[in-house]
């Protein structure tokens, strides 16, 4: 099955079936088909508020995963995270029902946008697919937008517009984003991750340099000139139009006079001459780079620089992002989805310049495998904050073959404390806390629960 074959499902009346409906993407997914006329019906192994949701909405939502849910179905779409020994994967295959990744689905839906903006890299895809949104909105663009992430703006992760272009935050991991249909391809930056499924550097900017390619010919493909992986992924790309952004190197498009503080302004250059002034109500370098690339992006869409800048203007983060949640014994909490040591960096690096006395950043490191590939860096980035508190790693999709435990990362830093349990990390943190302090909770799987439980109501 691929993104041709789903073309051939996306008519009225047709009855589609989608596992995991719960999820961000597939919830949108479903919600997408569904107002285009589908008879679209789901299952997911938790109740949700986005169960609920998409009821209200009138599609049916089975909680379990069960061989009778896909009868009647003419076609199934699964997440990565729906095995061949699903139930209703078993059954339908039995059935002779296609069963498709959710990726090749939104490939076939990109097919009729006029405008299709694809947000790759390993940092920074969620907050650029967030600017670009805020960009569009301010344009009167009416995007559809897929967003790994809530943006406050949307009160959600993702829209279903009327207009002719669809943005999307766009991973590469198992290749999910080579089924993209990008006739933008924005590539942020590209690092060692996700090593328990692409071999190494070479093999990760090999699945970069194809998704460039999936732009047709005379798009834009976007790519930071700063990032040397990204532009070894353009250099061998050829037939499509290449934009470059940068902050440090000569680039088509040139964040100079940076102003980093509490909030960000700067000037852009496009090819030598001024474009415009910008402001972000976000800090950090990493921010301005990102606000960069969505620039670009903007250009190439046509969008002028006063519309891009309201926008931007506008973005206050989106959610999981240096997110402020409240505060603790006078210190101010707040949280970020930071899983990656480039991505803990420039977090810290960010907070480091909003002025409190002390960083105490608790981190929870997301699956045993990419600990292990990336310990040291780990143990880098986290010499940074003030005081440091592991919580335990949190599993994901793995199982800890591998023997390894925060506790390893703890005893390479001084003053670290591993917490084996959140209790204990939540009453170490309230333990801590002092009038101008920060309190960052870190992490892509639970810890924000930590942040949430300290704070004063």
């Amino acid at each position: 099955m691929n993104v041709s074959d789903f073309m051939k499902y996306m008519k009225p009346g047709v009855r589609g079936h989608l596992i995991g409906i719960g999820g961000v993407s597939m919830s949108a997914l479903g919600d997408l088909l569904f107002r285009e006329g589908l008879d679209i019906t789901g299952s997911d192994s938790n109740e949700s508020e986005t169960v609920i949701s998409l009821r209200s909405r009138g599609i049916k939502v089975t909680i379990g995963h069960f061989a009778e849910n896909v009868s009647g179905a003419q076609f199934v779409v699964r997440t990565a995270a729906v095995h061949d020994d699903n139930p209703e994967i078993v059954a339908a295959r039995a059935a002779g029902i296609p069963v498709f990744e959710r990726t090749q689905a939104w490939g076939a839906i990109m097919l009729a946008y006029k405008n299709a903006i694809c947000i790759s890299g390993t940092h920074g895809k969620t907050t650029t697919t967030s600017m670009i949104t805020h960009i569009l909105m301010a344009a009167q663009k009416d995007p559809t937008v897929m967003i790994g992430g809530t943006l406050p703006l949307l009160k959600s992760g993702y829209r279903v517009g009327e207009g002719d272009t669809i943005v999307m935050e766009s991973c590469e991991y198992y290749n999910s984003f080579l089924s993209f249909t990008p006739t933008v391809a924005v590539i942020l930056n590209v690092d060692e991750d996700h090593l328990d499924f692409f071999k190494d550097i070479e093999d990760i900017k090999d699945s970069f340099t194809k998704f460039a390619m999936n732009v047709p010919e005379g798009g834009w493909v976007i790519a930071n000139a700063d990032d040397a992986n990204a532009m070894d992924c353009v250099s061998r790309v050829t037939g499509r139009k290449i934009l470059t952004f940068a902050i440090d190197k000569d680039a088509d498009v040139k964040a100079v006079n940076v102003n980093i503080a509490k909030t960000s302004r700067f000037d852009i250059l496009f090819h030598g001459e001024l474009y415009g002034h910008f402001a972000l109500n976000v800090t950090g370098r990493h921010n301005v780079y990102d606000a960069t690339a969505a620039i670009a992006a903007s250009i190439v869409s046509g969008i002028s620089a006063e519309k891009t800048a309201e926008g931007l203007k506008n973005f206050f983060g989106a959610g999981r992002r240096v997110e402020y949640k409240g505060k603790c014994g006078g210190a101010e909490v707040y949280d970020d989805y930071a899983h990656h040591p480039n991505e803990l960096r420039a977090t810290l690096s960010a907070v480091k310049e909003m002025g409190f006395k002390r960083i105490i950043c608790a981190f929870q490191p997301h699956t045993y495998s990419r600990t292990k590939a990336l310990f040291n860096d780990f143990v880098s980035a986290l010499m940074l904050p003030d005081k440091v508190f592991l919580a335990e790693i949190y599993a994901a999709r793995e199982k800890n073959t591998i023997g390894i435990s925060s506790a390893d990362i703890a005893a390479k830093i001084d003053g670290a404390e591993f917490c084996e349990s959140f209790e204990k990390l939540e009453q170490r943190l309230r333990e801590e806390a002092r009038e101008g302090d920060i309190i960052l909770t870190v992490g892509a799987g639970d810890i924000y629960k930590v942040g949430e439980a300290i704070i004063e109501k």
